[in-house]
C-alpha cells in the first residue's frame, strides 16, 4: 500500500509539473504572438497596415484607368468625439496626387487628443497607398468643444494591380494621453 502511495505521489508531481510547464510555454507563446504576427503580415503584405512615414510625390499618373478610394472612420467608445470624412468616396488615377478631409470635433468638456490607425482593405492594397500628408503621422490635440479640418493628401502608387479596383482606407480614432491643449 505504502508504494502505491509514493507511486501516486510521483505520477501527482510529475502532473502537476507538466502541467506548470504548459503554463509556462503557453504564456511564452501568447506574449510572442502579436511580434510574430507583425514579421508575418511584414512578410506576406496582407496586414492592411500602411506606411507611418511621409511618401514623396509620384513623378507619374496613369491616366488609361481609375481606382476608388473609399474613406471610412471609427471612434473607440469613451473618447467622446465626433470624427468623419469630409467625402466618402473619391476616384482617382494612379499616381495622381488627391487631398480630402476628415473632420473632428471634441464634444467633451475637456480637452484631450486624439491619435488615428489606419488601415487598408484589401490588405494587400496597403502597399500601394501612399499618404504624402496625414493627420495620422501626428496625435490631434483638441480643445473641449472645438473642431478641426485634419488634411490627408495622398496617391495610389501607379503599380497597383489591375484587379484592385477599389480600396477602403479606414481609420481608427483612439485617446491618447491626455494633457492641456493650447491652441
Amino acid at each position: 500500500m505504502r508504494e502505491s502511495n509514493e507511486q501516486d505521489n510521483k505520477n501527482t508531481s510529475r502532473s502537476a509539473m507538466k502541467l506548470a510547464g504548459m503554463a509556462v510555454l503557453m504564456f511564452g507563446f501568447a506574449f510572442a504572438l502579436v511580434p510574430l504576427y507583425d514579421v508575418f503580415c511584414d512578410i506576406t503584405g496582407i496586414n492592411g497596415k500602411t506606411d507611418d512615414v511621409a511618401a514623396q510625390e509620384s513623378q507619374q499618373v496613369d491616366f488609361s484607368r481609375t481606382v476608388t478610394v473609399e474613406f471610412v472612420a471609427y471612434i473607440n467608445p469613451g473618447l467622446g468625439w465626433d470624427f468623419v470624412p469630409e467625402m466618402k468616396r473619391i476616384s482617382v488615377h494612379p499616381g495622381e496626387t488627391r487631398t480630402i478631409a476628415y473632420r473632428a470635433m471634441n464634444n467633451t468638456l475637456t480637452d484631450s487628443i486624439g491619435q488615428a490607425v489606419p488601415s487598408v482593405s484589401p490588405g494587400l492594397a496597403a502597399q500601394y497607398l501612399n499618404k504624402i500628408e496625414c493627420f495620422c503621422f501626428n496625435r490631434q490635440p483638441l480643445a473641449a468643444g472645438k473642431d478641426a479640418e485634419l488634411p490627408l493628401v495622398f496617391y495610389v502608387d501607379p503599380a497597383i494591380p489591375d484587379d484592385i479596383n477599389t480600396l477602403t482606407l479606414a481609420y481608427t480614432l483612439f485617446s491618447a494621453k491626455t494633457e492641456p491643449v493650447t491652441q
